[in-house]
């Protein structure tokens, strides 16, 4: 972790790149560049000198918009990653996909119905899966894609909700897929229908939306948007000494 926190100095504190001792070489667009090990690839192509204005969002591996496709110099695979969460490595060649060009479907959650038969109408291509796995190879995310699509044909809305309730929809499942199935889609119609529909229902979640609508803190919502932010932020400190939910 010291030679990782060393080879970050010239980026977080201005350090001269006379006090970085470990550097690794990564390839981008055809071009060559020398950087510090330790950082991770949004880092390394800063550092490379790009001002990176698409490809990047939340730069803590939620957003989703990094995308990247890499191969290390001398092996075969292609390997998937996000750019925030990945560390550059020596001999990587980086492609980043700016979006992934897949098309979403319009639906009404009101309208729909909670049967096995709604995903295929809005998502018929998921009966051509052909079960090869490449869209679990490719998510950085270690989400079992390929069971939910099988899940999502048996018209299993739970454990299609289940299993992927961490994506982040980054798109490289759908970019490598032979089949065309834009999986994160299709597991976010999934979500919300077992959501609306499937999911049990919480007595105390009813209780207090009932009570919010009959405007019981209506009163308590008024005084905190009339603070200041400094009274907000002294709230808020004695907020979190107390642990009191307001």
């Amino acid at each position: 972790m010291q030679k990782i926190a060393d080879s970050n100095k010239s980026v977080i504190s201005g350090v001269d790149d006379l006090d970085i001792e470990l550097w690794i070489k990564i390839y981008f667009l055809g071009r060559e560049y020398r950087v510090p090990a330790g950082l991770t690839i949004m880092q390394a192509l800063e550092y490379a000198g790009y001002f990176l204005t698409r490809s990047c969002g939340c730069r803590a591996g939620f957003c989703g918009a990094c995308s990247t496709v890499y191969r290390i110099k001398g092996e075969y695979k292609l390997q998937f990653a996000m750019a925030c969460q990945a560390e550059a490595m020596d001999g990587m060649y980086l492609v980043q996909l700016p979006f992934a060009p897949a098309e979403k479907r319009v639906y009404s959650l009101d309208h729909e119905e909670y049967s096995a038969n709604t995903l295929l109408k809005y998502y018929p291509e998921i009966a051509r899966c052909l079960s090869c796995n490449t869209c679990t190879k490719s998510c950085p995310q270690g989400i079992e894609v390929m069971d939910y699509i099988n899940a999502a044909l048996r018209g299993d809305y739970k454990q299609v909700a289940e299993l992927s309730f961490d994506c982040i929809q980054c798109g490289l499942c759908a970019i490598r897929c032979p089949a065309d199935i834009v999986h994160y889609n299709v597991a976010q119609l999934a979500r919300r229908l077992y959501g609306k529909y499937g999911m049990p229902q919480v007595k105390n979640l009813n209780e207090r939306a009932t009570e919010i609508e009959e405007g019981v803190y209506q009163g308590e919502f008024d005084h905190l948007v009339a603070l200041s932010n400094d009274e907000l932020k002294k709230l808020y400190v004695e907020q979190q000494k107390n642990k009191e939910v307001y």
